[in-house]
């Protein structure tokens, strides 16, 4: 069996990865409060973690690894994005605009990271679905002295918990002189956290032995992950911007509710995202959304591509050359897949598995650039199957990287006519853009025969860069012209050939 080795937060080194049960995998990944679309940032850690969960998979089997991703649906920022569409003149109770808010959210959420070829985890609790066992966990907590409710509220006892910090490597004193807490005069501690809140008017809310309340952040993740997973199961991933104060919180929580047992083993840090060098935010004017990338006609396959190219634990600096750099790799790959018979149809997936070489860079702690430069060398050689048991692997889809990336091309012999075309399915581009192909395709044809005798190539250089200049790329071959939409194509600057 493959031999896994990842980075373990908790110990600062890297380790042979052992699960706790031989022949089955638990593994828990912080997932989105659904208020409002995903941007670039959130989408890192389900990329990075949909290829561990692949790889674990692949290793152990798909019946033996188990992927929780929570759901945050009762947040103060939910409650918040509702008030301000009541405000607005939206119809409808603030628990109804809520629950529209969520469901709405979840379902973006999930289109969107679909488009980037993420699988959906083995479950998806809503924390909603668990404020039970929430309340239970508190509870606990209470009785065994390390928690106390004051006003309403429910506090961690921070200074109860000896090892808290340890995770991020800081002394609670530590934290307190460089952290921002909130100052509440029921507070034993300034680092002492909330598990439970009360819930006035229309606030969404549950009884509790504490009065009407809803939970703390924290709690949730704790309690979902033992009812799912248990008390001890294998890893525990997110982005570094987690690691404190949730994670050393859910460590907290989760080890001083249940003594016993060992919460998770392995702990996993993606670090944080930069466009272009800089910080993302609104105020610089760099902040995006994945639906404002896909919409602006980036392709989820190029998102994707893009994100694996720096090491998980590296800060990744998503630029327009990466992108581009990216689209036309898989342009290529597209377009030599869906030339060949096999791939387009019937090729055997199970004679398509990825290659050791593959499988061991990724079980090197993910090294998916290492990967990414052994894809790239299997389509130098054109080494089909191997390269299609790669992009599976890494999690691209081989049909929507086909239909959305080799969508269309036009070959036209020196006569001027068609000898060759070919469309696939990409919506209704193909049949819209592929009659202006043929048309330009053959006047490039005829001005490259015309200037075949008269030796003046200028209204074939003219023409030629016009095509590219609107993302064509132009082959001028002996036996003819042919043109291939790539990078950038731009189906107004096609439109103004004509």
């Amino acid at each position: 069996m493959t031999t896994i080795r990842l980075h373990n937060t908790a110990t600062r080194a890297k380790e042979t990865f052992t699960p706790l049960n031989p022949d089955y995998v638990r593994m828990y990944v912080c997932g989105p409060t659904v208020w409002d679309r995903a941007h670039l940032g959130n989408a890192r850690p389900v990329v990075v973690f949909d290829v561990l969960f692949r790889l674990l998979r692949h290793v152990y089997g798909p019946d033996h690894v188990t992927y929780v991703r929570n759901i945050t649906d009762v947040d103060d920022k939910i409650n918040a994005e509702a008030l301000r569409r009541r405000q607005a003149g939206a119809p409808g109770t603030l628990e109804a605009l809520i629950h529209q808010r969520t469901e709405e959210t979840i379902a973006w959420y999930h289109a969107d990271m679909d488009a980037l070829g993420a699988l959906r985890p083995t479950f998806e609790p809503r924390a909603t679905d668990y404020i039970r066992p929430m309340v239970a966990m508190i509870e606990d907590l209470i009785a065994r002295g390390h928690a106390y409710a004051a006003e309403g509220h429910v506090l961690f006892d921070v200074r109860s918990y000896a090892a808290y910090g340890r995770l991020s490597g800081r002394s609670v004193d530590d934290m307190i002189a460089g952290a921002r807490v909130e100052v509440a005069p029921f507070k034993r501690d300034p680092m002492d956290f909330v598990l439970w809140k009360p819930s006035s008017g229309e606030e969404p809310g549950w009884d509790s032995p504490w009065g009407r309340g809803r939970p703390g952040w924290h709690i949730e993740c704790s309690a979902m992950s033992h009812e799912l997973l248990g008390g001890s199961f294998d890893i525990h991933g997110g982005g570094i911007d987690l690691q404190f104060p949730h994670h050393e919180n859910e460590i907290a929580q989760s080890r001083c509710a249940h003594p016993e047992e060992g919460f998770a083993k392995v702990w996993m840090h993606n670090e944080m995202l930069q466009v272009e060098g800089k910080k993302m935010s609104k105020s610089l004017g760099n902040f995006f959304t994945v639906r404002d990338l896909l919409d602006r006609g980036v392709p989820g396959e190029v998102i994707r591509f893009v994100l694996l190219g720096t090491h998980y634990s590296k800060p990744m600096d998503w630029t327009a050359e990466k992108a581009r750099q990216a689209e036309t790799v898989l342009r290529k790959i597209a377009e030599f897949l869906g030339e060949d018979p096999l791939t387009k149809d019937s090729i055997d997936t199970q004679y398509a598995k990825a290659p050791q070489e593959v499988v061991d860079a990724l079980a090197n702690d993910l090294n998916t650039s290492s990967a990414l430069t052994l894809l790239a060398t299997y389509l130098k050689n054109r080494q089909e199957l191997q390269l299609v048991g790669t992009l599976s692997l890494l999690g691209f889809n081989l049909s929507s990287l086909t239909t959305a990336l080799a969508p269309f091309s036009f070959h036209a012999g020196d006569n001027g006519f068609a000898s060759g075309y070919r469309l696939t399915t990409h919506g209704t581009e193909g049949s819209v853009y592929g009659s202006m192909l043929i048309e330009l395709g053959n006047r490039l044809s005829e001005l490259r025969a015309q200037a075949l005798k008269t030796k003046d190539f200028s209204s074939v250089d003219a023409l030629k860069s016009a095509l590219v200049s609107a993302g064509v790329e132009v082959r001028m071959e002996k036996q003819g012209v042919s043109l291939v939409p790539g990078v950038g194509f731009d189906p107004a600057k096609l439109e103004a050939l004509q």
